[in-house]
């Protein structure tokens, strides 16, 4: 049986189980991890009845060949009201479930007052709950995207990074990215030098990167829909001790976290390692996001890493670790990778060097 096939078996279970007729996927990523559809416009229809991937015109051609496991229909001017069919037809009996958290209000009235009455719930994580353990070829296509970033990364680096502005430096990952076979970033990549370090989730600016601080480089890539996100931080020069002292600290809470994350921890307790670590090391207040978060198909996916998530880590995750340290108008330190949950631990699937790194 394909993947494909089996996730969709997968659901149908899940249908009976809940007492459900059919599910409309429209969360985009669902649908590709469905159906292995990669299109704008795409909804699923998994039914106790059938499977089909609704799209329009556009998308026929590359429709058919991506999809096996279900029904390919091409809908008509009226697609919403094609899915409500589809759905009615699929569903027997059972409620009609939607994806409550990637639908509309909108788009819920237009769609139940085309179904005639028949009984819908809406629903959240159903598939999601399902893309949580990743299989043996996510995690290899997960891999190949770290790797892209590892390679992207280090080519930008070694031409140095003083006196470059940060969104010179950003583009240029862009570009390394898409030439070392990413087909996109995972995100708009983060390079923020010095104070602007501080802000976890700043925007590349304009002026140049000066020596002697801290340059915070977040990034990933894609590949086959899967993303990689890792983040390093280098020295431009020689360091106050104050900033060798956070990154040191930094590093240590990072190691002790990668070192607890195994099968049976819960996410919360996960952070409670590097977060006790920095907290031990003076620096408590300076670390104010989660340890990490999920990723796959999605940059930011269940599971998640921050204080009273009582989530269970399993083999088969893929979760950040990411602790940081920011010191508001003097720079900021964050070093992350993204791992793979296994039998007993984790696999790092990110290798660039974490050892603290002059870059001129």
């Amino acid at each position: 049986m394909s993947a494909h096939r089996a996730r969709i078996s997968a659901v149908r279970e899940r249908l009976r189980e809940q007492g459900l007729g059919a599910l409309v996927v429209t969360q985009t990523a669902n649908v590709r991890y469905l159906t292995g559809y990669v299109g704008s416009n795409g909804t699923a229809v998994v039914g106790l009845e059938g499977a089909v991937l609704l799209t329009d015109s556009r998308y026929a051609l590359s429709a058919r060949e991506q999809v096996e496991a279900a029904e390919v229909l091409i809908g008509s001017r009226d697609l919403l009201g094609d899915i409500a069919t589809a759905a009615v037809a699929r569903a027997g009996e059972g409620p009609i479930a939607i994806e409550a958290d990637a639908v509309t209000v909108d788009w819920h009235e237009r769609f139940c007052s085309r179904i005639d009455g028949h009984p819908v719930r809406p629903v959240t994580g159903l598939v999601q709950e399902l893309r949580l353990i990743k299989d043996t070829d996510e995690i290899g296509t997960m891999r190949r995207a770290a790797a892209v970033a590892d390679r992207a990364l280090a080519r930008v680096v070694g031409r140095g990074l003083v006196g470059r502005s940060e969104r010179a430096v950003a583009f240029e990952i862009y570009r390394a990215v898409l030439e070392e076979g990413g087909e996109d970033l995972s995100f708009p990549t983060i390079v923020a030098a010095g104070p602007r370090g501080a802000r976890p989730h700043a925007i590349p600016g304009d002026e140049p990167i000066p020596p002697d601080t801290l340059v915070v480089i977040d990034m990933g890539a894609i590949v086959d829909g899967y993303c990689s996100d890792m983040t390093r931080t280098y020295a431009t020069g020689p360091l106050p001790e104050r900033l060798r002292e956070i990154y040191t600290l930094c590093h240590d809470a990072q190691r002790a976290a990668l070192a607890a994350t195994r099968p049976g921890i819960a996410c919360a307790d996960l952070d409670a390692v590097a977060r006790d670590a920095i907290e031990a090391g003076g620096y408590g207040g300076h670390f104010g996001h989660g340890l990490g978060h999920g990723g796959g198909l999605e940059i930011h996916e269940a599971p998640g890493g921050r204080p009273g998530d009582r989530r269970v880590l399993a083999a088969g995750m893929a979760i950040t670790i990411e602790p940081g340290i920011y010191l508001e108008g003097v720079a900021g330190v964050r070093i992350e990778d993204l791992v793979i949950v296994t039998e007993d631990g984790c696999e790092m699937i990110s290798t660039s060097p974490k050892d603290l790194t002059v870059v001129d």
